[in-house]
């Protein structure tokens, strides 16, 4: 009997592991081709696993709750035949192959280390992202298990990328600190032998008071979601990170709104789809990009990457309150049909919550549609590390002077502000200011007779 690993999937180029958040079969289940086995949840989305192959759930490796890697097999599924499969007198030949029991060890062992270190707890939360980094769920969550403080865990020297605090490292530190408790630890914390300790940035605090908020009668306590405090988190992270500058433009968009009104309806009749501003605001972003490519970057350390895809953030608002940005991919390639079929669909998919977790990551510039809420102006937070992002705000009516060959005179035009935050650290005024006016710019030339 065959037998198959089903593997923790790639999830975005940043995300390198997920939480089992619920198995949706049981060890002996029939599992169909393309069947969800698996719900998983990410730093970024919450999503299903399906599996490529029919046959019966062998083994799983994992539990719900646990932290498992990209790449790393996370159940056993049996392709040779249900019932034999799941027989508890299998035959000898029938059990698993040495690949999958080499994977069940690694599974064991990993479980081992979590659940040696779940009989200690001083009962102090760790922070997810703190002293400028981000710890993973299994390192915050063996770091609290053993006793660990939150300013023991930012001395502490990560191996990881870009200084990551690993399960290694936090196991090498655990092995040797010994069993003392973070409260009795002394002031110079010691750390593995082969690493230097670094000089602790102050914490970044996600809170606001340190006095407790008083709860009055009537009021009601509502514990936030996973994706809110997230959020939060992302949200504090940018303003103490990056030092946060706007610059404003109005722009006349009388004739996109003139335009949109005239093709609006052939275009839904001839694509199936309508037409929003969102796709053409985009488009003008994408221009103003490839004039300045200095804002399509990131900034690591002392070091600028410098983006060679224009992959187009587009924030959107979902039922739950929340916020999702999904991402247009090379949206430089797309011509405006297809950033409107692209906006259409990212769009329509966060709503009912199917967006993959590849389609939430990887943006290098993003825009936020406050007009679509009433608002005529915002000022946007930066999702690093992204280093601007463009708020977009409601068209509306006003009389403006406009100048023509016999003078000026006082006109009624649709008009909009656009906010642009960037990053003082990379982006100076005069860029920042330049590129916001040069999207204006695209908008106030639209061709009234362009053809879709």
């Amino acid at each position: 009997m065959a037998q198959y690993e089903l593997i923790m999937p790639k999830m975005g180029e940043s995300v390198a592991e997920a939480t089992i958040t619920n198995w949706l079969k049981n060890e002996g289940d029939t599992i169909e081709s393309d069947e969800s086995v698996l719900e998983i949840a990410t730093d970024k989305v919450d999503s299903e696993v399906p599996s490529p192959v029919e046959g019966v759930l062998l083994k799983k490796l994992f539990n719900e709750n646990d932290v498992v890697q990209v790449g790393q097999a996370i159940a056993i599924i049996s392709t040779g035949g249900g019932s034999e499969a799941a027989a508890p007198n299998a035959k000898a030949e029938d059990a698993p192959a040495p690949a999958a029991a080499a994977v069940d060890a690694v599974a064991n062992t990993v479980n081992a280390a979590v659940e040696t270190v779940t009989n200690h707890s001083n009962g102090e939360k760790i922070s997810r992202a703190s002293n400028g980094r981000f710890y993973s769920p299994l390192v915050r969550s063996i770091a609290e298990a053993e006793g660990i403080s939150q300013k023991e865990l930012d001395q502490l020297t990560g191996s990881g990328n870009e200084g990551r605090v690993t399960k290694q490292d936090i196991l090498n530190y655990v092995e040797n600190r010994g069993t003392a408790p973070a409260s009795t630890a002394p002031a110079a914390t010691p750390v593995a032998p082969t690493q230097a300790p670094k000089a602790a940035a102050p914490a970044i605090k996600t809170s606001t008071s340190s006095a407790p908020v008083p709860v009055y009668p009537g009021d009601e306590i509502v514990e936030m979601d996973r994706m809110r405090k997230i959020i939060a988190e992302n949200m504090v992270i940018s303003k103490h990170t990056a030092p946060h500058v706007t610059s404003f433009v109005e722009a006349d968009v009388t004739n996109i709104v003139r335009w949109r009104d005239k093709v609006k309806g052939s275009f839904e009749k001839r694509e199936g789809e309508k037409i929003t501003f969102t796709p053409i605001f985009i488009e003008a972003i994408v221009k103003a990009i490839k004039d300045f490519p200095a804002i399509n970057v990131s900034l690591d350390g002392a070091s600028i990457i410098k983006r060679k895809a224009i992959n187009i953030g587009m924030a959107a608002a979902l039922p739950s309150g929340n916020l999702i940005v999904p991402v247009i991919k090379n949206a430089d390639q797309l011509n405006l049909i297809g950033i409107t079929k692209s906006v259409n669909d990212l769009a329509r998919r966060a709503r009912e919550n199917k967006l993959k977790p590849d389609e939430i990551s990887g943006g290098t510039y993003t825009i936020t549609n406050v007009g679509t809420f009433g608002n005529v102006l915002g000022t946007p937070i930066i999702p690093l590390p992204q280093v601007a992002i463009m708020a977009t705000g409601a068209i509306l009516k006003k009389p403006a002077v406009l100048e023509t060959p016999d003078g000026d005179v006082i006109a009624i035009r649709h008009k909009m502000f656009l906010s642009h935050s960037y990053d003082h650290r990379i982006v100076d005024g005069a860029l920042g200011g330049m590129f916001v006016r040069r999207v204006a710019d695209y908008l106030e030339a639209w061709d009234m007779n362009r053809e879709i």
